[in-house]
């Protein structure tokens, strides 16, 4: 009785409605409840890496320390900022986004052969973040603006905003970051079809945008070897399918409750980027099945809350903060989707980091930015409706 009592709180906890406060405790306690999850399984994947480039086994814990207080901080500034200065400023955002994304290819720093971060001292600012919240931004402005044109017209509606897009996939493209340009294309995809475009005309360009990815990555040898290793990673375990056998190989050690948490093997710099693109694995190795499915609720807990709240905001006539809220939703599901799977071996490995968890100043950063925005649109909602609500009461006492 006692655990099915226990069983009946989280049922209510998760089901029903936060309590009559201006803004969405629950949020604030899933998004906190994944930074610590990222923060203890950075600490526990980085061990070995740590220990071997600087002789001190909590560097990278140290510097995902301090991202996630800047993040806080940051989000508490962004907080503040009204829904209607996001709308007032999304094309100065953008142009931001552009002229970031042009000075990291003069003046970027080089990993791995991509030139994706600007050097600031404290942490290298990743423009392709930057990029992907202001380009949703922009977009809820202009699905705000153009609705109608949306609605009716092809060449206003759609061809309009693709326009936009290509300008920044061109750019990361020159990075090369492929990763972000389908993470851009995904959501772009889903916002337009939720505000209302011509299922014909969705459909049309979503085949367009799939060939268009099929060709970058037939043109490019090493996206294509990245393709036929996932096919069949033991083929070639020891070279192109190498990441992914040593991640694979994490999932199954981790059985149904895990090695138990700091006991991973394969972070022994055996998985390469084990504490950034590939944490999940670790996560698994430690955790095990128990552990994976506690995580990915978590992350579908805040996806549906971005999902209700974009939802609640579209019903009440607040149209831009309900786009940008969907827009959110998709893109934390969509790219939570493409590391796991490319940890679990499901899709092909991409360069993307795993929600609020994976080690990377700009992407806790630029996420957790995200969701104050998200819990800003939602306290601008519950405000309207004590509003209402408190003119109701004048009304009938007049």
């Amino acid at each position: 009785m006692e655990i099915r009592e226990v069983f009946s709180r989280i049922k209510r906890w998760v089901v029903s409605a936060s309590p009559e406060v201006l803004y969405d405790r629950q949020l604030v306690w899933i998004s906190l409840g994944l930074m610590l999850t990222g923060l203890v399984m950075v600490t526990s994947a980085s061990f070995p890496i740590s220990s071997r480039l600087t002789d001190q086994p909590f560097h990278f814990m140290f510097r995902h320390a301090v991202f996630l207080l800047l993040a806080i901080s940051t989000s508490a500034v962004i907080l503040q900022v009204p829904t209607k200065r996001w709308l007032q400023y999304s094309m100065w955002l953008l142009l931001l986004s552009i002229f970031l994304l042009f000075v990291v290819l003069v003046a970027g720093k080089s990993v791995n052969g991509a030139s994706r971060w600007i050097p600031l001292g404290l942490f290298n600012l990743q423009p392709a973040e930057v990029a992907k919240l202001s380009l949703f931004i922009f977009m809820s402005g202009y699905l705000v603006r153009k609705s109608e044109e949306v609605r009716s017209s092809f060449v206003g509606g759609f061809i309009k905003p693709i326009v936009v897009f290509a300008t920044l996939a061109v750019l990361l493209l020159m990075q090369p970051d492929l990763g972000t340009v389908v993470v851009m294309l995904v959501t772009l995809f889903g916002m337009l079809f939720i505000a209302g475009a011509k299922l014909t005309q969705f459909i049309a360009l979503m085949v367009v945008g799939l060939l268009a990815v099929a060709g970058l990555i037939y043109i490019e040898p090493y996206r294509m070897r990245r393709v036929t290793s996932f096919l069949d990673p033991w083929e070639d375990p020891f070279g192109s399918g190498y990441q992914l056998t040593q991640s694979l190989m994490a999932f199954g050690r981790g059985e149904w409750f895990g090695q138990g948490l700091g006991n991973s093997i394969q972070k022994l710099e055996y998985l390469p980027e084990a504490h950034t693109d590939f944490v999940f694995a670790v996560l698994a190795e430690e955790l095990g099945f128990i552990g994976v499915v506690l995580v990915l609720l978590l992350v579908f807990s805040l996806v549906t809350k971005a999902i209700y709240i974009g939802r609640r905001a579209l019903e009440s006539e607040q149209l831009f903060g309900g786009y940008l809220a969907f827009g959110i939703g998709i893109w934390f599901a969509f790219q939570t989707l493409v590391n796991v799977g490319a940890a679990a071996g499901m899709v092909p490995t991409k360069g993307l980091t795993l929600p609020l968890i994976s080690y990377g100043g700009s992407s806790l950063i630029v996420m957790s930015v995200a969701v104050s925005i998200l819990l800003r649109i939602d306290h601008e909602y519950r405000l309207s409706q004590v509003e209402q609500e408190q003119k109701l009461e004048t009304n009938e006492q007049e």
